[in-house]
């Protein structure tokens, strides 16, 4: 036992001296240093404009017209992976331990030819070894967004072949009703890759649009049915607009609007949001803009303007701002990684990670978190007067947006201390097409389009000759106001206003009809109160002021 204690001792003695030995050494301090070489291309020349980053930090330079670069404030003796990236080649890198020259950083250039025999593969398939669901972050958030479903939505095929979402009704409208034996063009922006299968871009001529109009929704097949997937968006190298306009051209809907990278059998090709990545990766600046968006939420049916979002958004106060479509639909979460860690990703700026969850117009918190609205209550005589303002403080777009259907219901109610409602004297009322709210004191918001042939309004059979009647939504940045009046109950009675705005998604009888199950959501509330006083205690005294001033 004595030497048991005997050899602990002597132990803590020996490790106590070598801590106070090992604390003793002068620290040693790693000094910011620099890295500098040159970018090359495959061929041997140089590559001026590249940008030379530290991968995954914002200490970046820029190579010299010779291909030269220096790249500073990096740390002493710790290994680093330096990339490089310029437009028309993959991303280059070289690893090295700082401070280091005559590095020397190649870039190879990526194809820049359109396969239109391409196969693509599936986004969902697991046995697939280039599949997103292996690594991927965003493959579980795109799978809970609409582009996930543009190309199986029940909704969708009952507006596209005129039945209930069951699809065994026939239910008016339908565009395949309208016009039996063909196929329209939604396939180019609800199954892209079907709608361009054999067809190279650029698209040059009549007949190749005619040929992408002839894919019918209805035979989609295999990676086709999964609409607007994660290969399509990154095989996307640019977008093409009309630079008199900045819009896409009026005869070119969705795909019909994009260049794409479609592999050659020998090469490989993606295009993503970040400069720094070194597999099969070129960076595009495009993702990360509204004009990306563009093909597929801006287009024209016979010369009547249906989805206008883009161009909302383009004649907004926002691009000035440098606001983007992503800024609010691909709103970071606080992911720190795109690919999984253990699948080889790198830890990053959680700001710089984009969420593909893209909310929209069935996400209940965007669309509560979209406008704000105000209500004040005064006594007008024997009358309450409730003034209502709604401002879009946070859409870049109007308020409802893109599909005809989409409106807003402002419903106001005046009630007594006992909940009773007061008449409505004045002001505006819920149209006819309001569902169970038509009638009641308040206001609707939509673009609404009548059918030249039919006379019929409002309808959302767009694919038919169609004029606006009438468009009051509300744009970004700007307010509604609405006034109404109610014969005010005896005097000390309190009465309450209440205003209630809320989003639907279609009109309410075509939605019946078609058995659509989507619920309103309840965008905003507001309340004002207010003690009703003898008119003539809250008149009488102005009108003496009135006359004394004189």
């Amino acid at each position: 036992m004595n030497k048991r204690v005997l050899w602990l001792a002597t132990l803590s003695l020996t490790m106590g001296a070598l801590t106070w030995l090992w604390l003793a050494q002068p620290a040693t301090t790693q000094e910011i240093v620099a890295v500098n070489g040159i970018v090359m291309e495959q061929d041997g020349g140089p590559v001026a404009g590249a940008i030379v980053r530290q991968q995954t930090t914002n200490s970046a330079t820029t190579s010299a017209p010779d291909g030269v670069f220096t790249l500073d404030g990096l740390t002493e003796g710790i290994q680093i992976t330096i990339t490089a990236w310029q437009e028309g080649y993959f991303v280059g890198w070289a690893t090295v331990t700082p401070p280091q020259t005559g590095i020397t950083i190649t870039l190879k250039p990526h194809y820049t030819t359109d396969n239109p025999d391409y196969q693509w593969f599936s986004s969902n398939d697991p046995d697939h070894i280039m599949s997103c669901t292996h690594c991927m972050v965003a493959w579980s958030q795109w799978r809970a967004n609409a582009h996930a479903d543009s190309a199986t939505s029940p909704r969708f095929f009952s507006i596209y072949n005129g039945t209930d979402v069951t699809s065994t009704i026939t239910v008016t409208p339908g565009y395949k009703l309208d016009f039996t034996g063909t196929a329209g063009n939604c396939a180019t922006c609800h199954a892209p890759t079907a709608a361009i299968a054999g067809i190279a871009t650029p698209f040059t001529g009549t007949a190749t649009i005619t040929g992408t109009f002839s894919t019918d929704m209805n035979e989609l097949s295999g990676v086709d049915t999964e609409g607007v997937f994660c290969e399509f968006c990154h095989k996307v190298g640019d977008v093409y607009l009309d630079p008199a306009t900045g819009l896409p051209y009026e005869d070119r809907p969705g795909a019909l609007s994009m260049r794409l990278y479609r592999s050659p059998p020998s090469g490989v090709l993606f295009f993503g949001p970040f400069d720094d990545v070194t597999r099969r990766v070129t960076y595009l600046e495009l993702e990360k803009k509204s004009q990306f968006c563009a093909p597929c939420h801006q287009f024209s049916f016979g010369g009547t303007p249906i989805y206008q979002s883009f161009k909302e958004w383009l004649e907004s106060p926002y691009p000035a701002q440098g606001i983007e479509c992503q800024t609010c639909h691909m709103t970071p979460t606080g992911m720190d990684y795109f690919v999984f860690p253990w699948k080889g990703g790198f830890i990053r700026d959680p700001a710089l990670i984009a969420s593909h969850l893209q909310p929209g117009a069935s996400d209940v918190d965007l669309l509560q978190n979209t406008v704000t609205m105000t209500v004040s209550a005064q006594q007008v005589k024997g009358s309450l007067q409730a003034t209502v303002t709604i401002t879009n403080t946070d859409a870049g777009h109007h308020v409802p947006t893109d599909h005809p259907g989409r409106h807003l219901l402002l419903v106001i109610t005046a009630t007594d201390a006992l909940g009773q409602d007061l008449p409505q004297q004045g002001g505006p009322t819920v149209p006819d097409w309001g569902g169970d709210q038509a009638g009641l004191p308040g206001k609707a918001f939509a673009k609404v389009l009548r059918d030249e042939e039919t006379g019929e309004s409002p309808v959302i059979s767009y694919w038919r000759p169609t004029i606006i009647v009438s468009d009051n939504r509300i744009p970004a940045m700007a307010s509604d106001t609405s006034v109404y009046t109610f014969t005010a109950p005896a005097a000390g009675r309190p009465v309450t206003v209440t205003a209630e705005l809320r989003f639907r998604r279609l009109f309410q009888a075509v939605m019946d009809a078609k058995g659509w199950d989507t619920t309103d959501v309840v965008m905003e509330e507001a309340q004002a109160e207010l003690s009703i006083e003898p008119w003539w205690d809250v008149f009488l005294p102005l009108i003496w002021k009135e006359a004394t001033s004189q």
